[in-house]
């Protein structure tokens, strides 16, 4: 039995992978934005942990980490969590929302953990075509766009996965495309079906490591698949890390 935490777990992909992985007999650890969306949770949190804290909020991230420490080590993190912000928005940090929340949360989040077996990261298929992303990664100088700056922020973090993959051997990490599912977020024309999209991440997160090939993978419904050049190149995966950094102030181990 592993012990998995699932970030963005009150509804969509996040809740049916908290629930397949509690109903294959994991103990999965809930997270809630604040105790209001918590009490979706209903029957899905009897006898679950459940951890609230805003992942727009640095504050409220390094919060999560800590409490996540305090109940012990996780063999999994899923990264779930997602936002798209139609208007462009800022946190209190000074910090484009969708961006924090969608790949430097997961960044705080999975260092300051104690070191969790494997990270699970998140992408979509908007990741590709972007160039000078870390030019204006908080879009201050362009023109706002909703759909560009999401898709930025999944190439970000897919990215960090690889990234994260070659700096922490022992860890593994991997990032999974969900598809374009009708979540609240997808809205109700997208194609691809709901049921299958938390199946690859509580896969990568239960299977036995020998199941799971080269780390630092992108996968779409269980299969390998070939992200954006940007994602498999050393440099750019080092350059966002940087520069996660020195937003954050959190490093690498060892820098």
């Amino acid at each position: 039995m592993a012990r998995i935490f699932v970030t963005g777990s009150t509804e969509g992909v996040g809740r049916n992978a908290a629930q397949a992985l509690r109903d294959a007999g994991h103990e999965v650890i809930l997270h809630a934005r604040n105790a209001a969306r918590a009490e979706r949770f209903g029957q899905l949190a009897r006898g679950a942990r459940v951890l609230t804290g805003d992942l727009g909020l640095l504050s409220d991230t390094r919060g999560l980490a800590q409490a996540l420490n305090a109940i012990g080590p996780v063999d999994a993190i899923l990264h779930n969590a997602g936002i798209i912000d139609e208007p462009r928005a800022e946190t209190p940090d000074g910090l484009l929302r969708v961006l924090m929340v969608n790949a430097i949360a997961p960044y705080v989040l999975s260092l300051q953990a104690d070191r969790p077996r494997r990270l699970i990261f998140t992408g979509s298929s908007m990741h590709r075509g972007h160039a000078g992303v870390l030019e204006d990664m908080d879009w201050r100088r362009r023109a706002w766009s909703a759909s560009a700056a999401y898709g930025e922020s999944k190439l970000l973090v897919a990215a960090l996965s690889a990234g994260l993959a070659r700096h922490l051997p022992r860890t593994l990490c991997h990032t999974v495309d969900p598809g374009w599912v009708p979540t609240r977020m997808g809205g109700a024309a997208a194609s691809d079906p709901l049921e299958l999209a938390h199946v690859t991440q509580c896969w990568l997160a239960t299977a036995e490591e020998t199941e799971l090939g080269d780390n630092g993978g992108y996968w779409l419904h269980m299969r390998r698949q070939t992200p954006d050049p940007k994602v498999t190149d050393p440099a750019f995966q080092d350059a966002v890390i940087a520069r996660f950094a020195e937003v954050t102030g959190v490093a690498l181990p060892g820098d």
